[in-house]
């Protein structure tokens, strides 16, 4: 959109009622401004609930269910809702471990069901052996910081 035009009226009166209202105009972007970043930070605490939400019920469905479950959130939505961590497990040795999802080398739109085919047990890789890992929930912070 162009920026407005105004051309400067050649009597006194109309000079100073155009200054006028020009003031008034740089007032009102400034308010316009500050309610917009207000509702901008309400916007994203709200996006930053859903995505909260979103990892509780899916970490929910998983404990009820046992199996990965679709839909589930993806890696941006876990880390923006305080989630970023996942706990897998083994399927073959049956060992524990905590995942960054922050440091993998994967899409942030990829989904957490669709990392279990992708997470391999390290311990197990030793012994070359390459079995997929069992998703078991989303964790506000690893294991090992709990104990």
């Amino acid at each position: 959109m162009a920026p407005k035009y105004h051309p400067t009226p050649l009597s006194g009166g109309l000079r100073s009622a155009l200054n006028k209202e020009l003031g008034k105009a740089r007032a009102m972007t400034t308010i316009l401004a500050a309610q917009a970043a207000d509702a901008r930070a309400k916007g994203e605490a709200l996006i930053r609930t859903a995505d909260r939400l979103s990892c509780e019920s899916w970490n929910e469905r998983m404990w009820a269910d046992g199996e990965p479950i679709d839909p589930s959130p993806t890696i941006d939505q876990a880390l923006n809702g305080g989630y970023p961590w996942i706990e897998i497990e083994c399927s073959r040795c049956k060992t524990k471990r905590d995942v960054d999802l922050a440091a993998l080398r994967r899409p942030s739109t990829t989904f957490i069901h669709d990392l279990a085919s992708r997470l391999r047990c390290s311990k197990c890789a030793k012994a070359n052996r390459r079995p997929s890992a069992t998703l078991l929930q989303l964790a506000q912070r690893p294991r090992s910081a709990a104990d």
